[in-house]
């Protein structure tokens, strides 16, 4: 029977029975300004399995508070006390890449579940033992210039987090934009836990764009969308998809209606056609889930988490062909056999790595939504 430990800080352990196990440390941000984010990952590690690969697993789940400092202290604690021999994690853009360094120091692999395309590129070596499931933001932010396009949209405002994540977006975002022949009429920042953005929605808004793009996530990113609708903004909103999970709908609630977000295959699987790769296991990985008391409806960020142990779930055996877990040569291997992962299918998509690419998801892994009737609707 699985285990759950609390613990100071925040901090949960999930253990099984002490044996030769692999080691798997998960960070996440269930609490702090973006635990919409990583409550449902929290929630999604009580469903992992209690075998990868064959081999018996011990996790251990630590919550850093959406806080920067505490993701690496975490990590620190992980790899040098209690051993792990990978981490999954952590939630956030900014948390990651700061877990680079650490990582590539201490030559234990990392699965982030963080968007930024930075967090993977450029592949150098110091992200040689970084991998990642979320789409990158690059791949999102072209399903959003190529809708644009369709609309026949001329001008656009952004508005993001004052960070690496929205920075990052922006930047994709911005290049895109300016080669697509639309106009960018104004660029906008505000930190993660500002309560108002009343300054710069006036700005855009005196601009007149015909759409505005909020590079931001989670349930912070509904605060600009609101401040849109309260000044009468009438023209397409787009969001990331650091927003795809019903809490962003519970805290924008009216102000959403008619947003577009480009997402994972998850969050509208029942809508996928059957020959969709992802359809099959988003379903299974959504039963999974919503089975869980109170967890309540899917969430993208929860099957990034599922889709990392399943990445794990393929290299593990090949890594164990090699070397014994806990050593530095197990690490080495598994750092290698992640890379070689093939055609492992996810609730988001289709996985194949390689040394040019530690993320490995095609165009099949990212559709466009839209929240109509307060609900999450694929668009065709």
């Amino acid at each position: 029977m699985k285990k759950i430990l609390l613990g100071v800080i925040a901090a949960l352990s999930l253990a099984f029975p002490a044996s030769a196990q692999v080691k798997v440390g998960i960070i996440v941000s269930a609490t702090g300004p973006v635990a919409s984010v990583g409550i449902p990952q929290q929630r999604t590690a009580g469903t992992l399995p209690d075998k990868l690969g064959g081999q018996p697993v011990q996790y251990i789940l630590l919550d850093d508070a959406s806080d920067t400092s505490t993701a690496v202290k975490h990590a620190r604690r992980l790899i040098q006390e209690d051993h792990v021999d990978v981490i999954i994690g952590p939630s956030l853009t900014p948390n990651a890449l700061a877990l680079i360094d650490v990582v590539s120091e201490q030559k234990v692999p990392l699965i982030a579940l963080a968007a930024s395309s930075l967090i993977v590129e450029p592949l150098d070596d110091r992200r040689h033992w970084v991998f990642k499931t979320p789409q990158n933001d690059s791949q999102m932010a072209t399903l959003i210039v190529d809708h644009m396009k369709q609309r026949k949209i001329k001008s656009v405002a952004f508005i993001g987090f004052s960070d690496a994540y929205g920075d990052g977006w922006i930047r994709v975002m911005t290049k895109l934009v300016e080669n697509a022949g639309i106009k960018i009429l104004a660029s906008e920042r505000y930190q993660r836990t500002d309560s108002s953005v009343t300054g710069q929605i006036l700005k855009i808004v005196s601009q007149n764009p015909e759409a505005v793009f909020i590079a931001a996530a989670g349930t912070p990113a509904a605060l600009p969308q609101t401040s849109l609708k309260e000044r009468g903004f009438g023209g397409a909103i787009y969001q990331t998809h650091g927003v795809a999970n019903n809490d962003f709908l519970r805290v924008g609630g009216a102000a959403l209606e008619g947003t577009f977000v480009p997402a994972g295959p998850v969050l509208v699987a029942e809508q996928l056609p059957d020959s969709h790769p992802a359809k099959k296991p988003g379903m299974d990985f959504i039963q999974r889930y919503e089975a869980i008391p109170g967890a309540g409806t899917r969430s993208t960020f929860g099957a990034y988490l599922w889709d990392a142990q399943l990445i794990l779930n393929a290299a593990i055996p090949t890594a164990v062909s090699q070397a014994k877990p806990g050593t530095p040569e197990f690490r080495a291997a598994l750092r290698d056999a992640i890379e070689k992962v093939r055609d492992v299918s996810g609730p988001n998509g289709i996985y194949t790595m390689s040394p040019t690419n530690h993320l490995g998801l095609d165009d099949r892994a990212s559709v466009m939504t839209q929240v109509v009737d307060g609900k999450w609707r694929l668009v065709p």
